[in-house]
């Protein structure tokens, strides 16, 4: 089994991460400003205290995702006690490709919750299944890559998906109850 505690201290904390932040800051923050866990989760995530996992986070500043997973893993690590550790996508290729999403996207955010050994207890990323179906239901309405007008139709799909993202608090709920759901199933 790899061990990945090197990895986690080769991270930047939740503080340096955002500090050096140059694109969604702001927006980052928002959504953590704005968003409590339910009561009941917060009590799911005590549980996990004694554990004293860690969690190192594959991201990037520009990513959308990130922004609002970010956030929400924020909140979650709060409650439970969770060491974050922050690593950049392209400057962690030889990790971010053991977690390529269908094994070929390197798709962020990737969560890999360790113990304190640095073993893997569960990986998360990179959307809750409800953002995903909004993603293919917002590409499915794109032309063809062929037509002229994709470039400039897919960069305001990638908008119009940001705004929604920061909007819809409904959303944010998803990201919590899709990690929550990956964590029980790691804690059986």
């Amino acid at each position: 089994m790899k061990l990945l505690g090197g990895w986690f201290d080769k991270g930047m904390t939740w503080d340096e991460y955002v500090s050096g932040m140059q694109v969604n800051k702001e927006n980052l923050l928002y959504i953590y400003e704005q968003y409590r866990l339910p009561a009941e989760d917060q009590l799911f995530y005590r549980q996990l205290r004694d554990r004293q996992w860690r969690v190192i986070a594959l991201t990037a500043d520009w990513c959308g995702d990130a922004m609002l997973c970010n956030a929400v893993l924020k909140r979650i690590a709060e409650a439970a006690g969770l060491e974050l550790s922050f690593l950049i996508r392209d400057e962690n290729l030889e990790l971010m490709d053991q977690y390529l999403t269908n094994g070929k996207s390197r798709s962020i955010p990737i969560y890999i919750f360790i113990d304190r050994e640095g073993r893997e207890q569960a990986v998360w990323g990179p959307r809750s299944p409800e953002v995903q179906r909004l993603v293919d239901e917002m590409r499915s309405q794109l032309p063809d890559k062929a037509d002229p007008r994709f470039e400039t139709k897919q960069k305001e799909m990638f908008r119009g998906f940001k705004e929604r993202i920061l909007t819809d608090q409904s959303l944010w709920e998803t990201v919590n109850r899709s990690i929550r759901a990956r964590l029980e199933q790691a804690l059986r």
